[in-house]
């Protein structure tokens, strides 16, 4: 228990707080269960010691521990918890729960056995929380914490703050909104910087390194944290790694089921599976129909790498500026909005609102005369009426 102590001590102390996640001020702190989930490497682990770096005076009140931690191997969550209560501890922090057989019966037993201790636990966005084994619904309080979104990346390398905006209030005043920026920015180039390595915060420790430290983080999903949440064999495991490999040379990727299903030698019903577990692993992004039919339910419409970043790493040769253009828009709008395909243009939003993804000559030839339906234009500064640049919906966040 020391040992563990010493280290929360340590990493509190050498944490940087200069730059705070998006999440953190959304989160209700003051919950007594607090769950945050999100694909690898985009700062959970960070945005809890920052936290305890900036709201405990006595450090002795808050402890930060990883479940990976070698000290489970021969003691238990329960064990902690009573130890850390015992010292007068009353803010448990637990890092990577999914590495840890039994996390949610222990965690709710904790829970329920000291009323005065508060619990914040980060976990892979494959967690099912609401589908656990025990009643989460009830008692925590979840959040989802996303990679970079460019308005953050314009924060974090440039050290330009703005404001988040409703898509509602960049559809209806994306002009105004435009020269708060430029103003200060040469929007373009960095945009393209962004597009190339903006989106997982650990890209400034080695932009040289970085799509090596992508593929790693991705292959350590594959091989420690999906078996770690599903009862996947090694050889399922290497047919998941055939499939995206597969996915990576054709995105974006329409695709057949059976076909595929075919080559990597699985059944139709477990590679529309895994297709999803890859979504909510941050690898994929899986969009379906507006309002799928019984046929089409049970498998995604298009599939894209779940950002540019993971585009730029994995499938540079075949690198199609159309495909990581949309890629950037449907990433940065399922933050806060349903994204489904669409007849008319590339995007439905929310059941509701259409958008045509192109170039700066896009045309709206497509969605002329369809109500509600735009254009997200790339390499332009400005937009006009319903065309609006690309880049300002990396500010929905």
């Amino acid at each position: 228990m020391e040992f563990l102590i010493i280290k929360s001590d340590r990493l509190v102390q050498d944490t940087n707080i200069s730059f705070i996640r998006y999440l953190y001020s959304n989160i209700e702190w003051s919950n007594r269960l607090i769950a945050i989930v999100g694909a690898k490497g985009t700062g959970k682990t960070t945005l809890l010691l920052q936290y305890i770096k900036q709201n405990f005076v006595e450090k002795s009140k808050a402890l930060y521990v990883s479940l990976d931690d070698i000290w489970f191997s021969t003691h238990t969550l329960s064990e902690l918890a009573e130890q850390f209560y015992l010292l007068g501890g009353t803010h448990l922090f637990l890092d990577e729960v999914h590495k840890y057989k039994n996390w949610d019966i222990e965690i709710k037993n904790i829970y329920d056995s000291y009323r005065s201790l508060n619990i914040v636990f980060t976990g892979s966005s494959m967690l099912e929380i609401f589908e656990a084994s025990v009643d989460f619904s009830r008692r925590a309080m979840v959040y989802e914490l996303r990679g970079l979104s460019f308005r953050e990346f314009l924060l974090y390398e440039n050290n330009l703050s703005f404001k988040s905006y409703s898509l509602q209030e960049i559809i209806d005043n994306h002009r105004n909104i435009v020269f708060e920026v430029i103003d200060k920015i040469k929007i373009i180039p960095a945009f393209k910087s962004y597009l190339e390595h903006g989106y997982y915060p650990y890209y400034k420790e080695s932009l040289s390194t970085y799509p090596f430290r992508i593929e790693q983080a991705i292959n350590k999903t594959l091989q420690e944290d999906i078996p770690a949440i599903e009862d996947i064999e090694y050889a399922t495991i290497l047919k998941i790694k055939k499939m995206l490999g597969i996915i990576c040379e054709l995105v974006p990727f329409t695709p057949n089921v059976s076909q595929l299903s075919s080559s990597i030698e699985i059944s139709r019903n477990a590679l529309v599976k895994y297709l999803y577990l890859l979504d909510r692993a941050g690898i994929l992004m899986c969009i379906s129909e507006p309002t799928p039919s019984l046929e089409t339910l049970s498998k995604p419409q298009k599939i894209y790498l779940d950002n540019t970043n993971i585009i730029n790493s994995l499938s540079f040769e075949n690198k199609n500026i159309g495909n990581e253009r949309e890629t950037f828009f449907a990433n940065q709008l399922r933050a806060k909005h349903k994204v489904s395909t669409s007849k008319n243009g590339d995007f439905t939003i929310d059941e509701k609102i259409i958008f045509e993804v192109g170039g700066k000559n896009k045309g709206d030839s497509q969605i002329k005369g369809i109500e509600n339906a735009y254009i997200a234009a790339d390499n332009i500064e400005n937009g006009l009426a319903n065309k609006i640049p690309l880049w300002l919906f990396g500010f929905l966040y």
